[in-house]
């Protein structure tokens, strides 16, 4: 029905669909919102047809009017800054258990990796590796209770960091994959330098 509707809609703006009208119509008005809500978004009118005596054979509950968006502009920006932090999706549908992984969490999950293969570091040399802007501001919020400060400007991994960083393989093995060829680089500029390869 809806089919055949947007294709009259090549001819004309002003559709209508017609359904036979509901028995309860106060029930059928609570249950129908999202109905309601797909017509007026194709802008199609709706009519309920009746053939019992005494009620109007007609009457048009919706009309074929233009739609109007409301476009959520902060929103949107929250949405497509999470999207843009993410490497991808790793929720799984139906694991109501797993903690969710937000672009905040991927963040300190990459954190974590770095300092899983040393035994500290300072956030500027977290940085240095590709943590980004927010590495200080995670550190210092450990929020998960991941991290430790060990000395001053020095911060480690700690035991429940460790933990479940296991929980998350799939974002484990691709940060402490980016942080292999990063060595891997920093040691080739070194000994074409003719320098040590040991790490700072």
């Amino acid at each position: 029905m809806l089919a055949q509707a947007a294709r009259r809609q090549r001819l004309t703006d002003c559709v209508y669909v017609a359904i036979p009208r509901p028995a309860n119509k106060w029930k059928w008005w609570q249950e129908s919102r999202g109905v309601r809500h797909v017509l007026r978004r194709l802008e199609l009118g709706l009519i309920l047809v009746s053939l019992e005596a005494g009620k109007p054979a007609v009457e048009v509950v919706l009309h074929p009017l233009p739609f109007a968006r409301k476009k959520r502009a902060q929103s949107r920006r929250a949405v497509l800054e999470e999207i843009a932090h993410r490497t991808g999706d790793y929720n799984r549908a139906g694991s109501a258990r797993t903690k969710l992984v937000t672009a905040y969490r991927e963040n300190a999950i990459h954190v974590a990796c770095c300092l899983r293969k040393r035994d500290s570091l300072s956030p500027a040399e977290l940085r240095s590796l590709g943590t980004g802007e927010k590495t200080y501001s995670i550190l210092r919020s450990n929020v998960y209770g991941w991290f430790a400060r060990i000395d001053k400007g020095q911060y480690g991994l700690t035991a429940l960091g460790r933990a479940e960083l296991a929980g998350y393989p799939e974002l484990a093995a691709h940060y402490s994959g980016l942080l292999k060829g990063k060595e891997a680089a920093r040691i080739r500029r070194t000994k074409k330098k003719g320098g040590p390869s040991a790490p700072p």
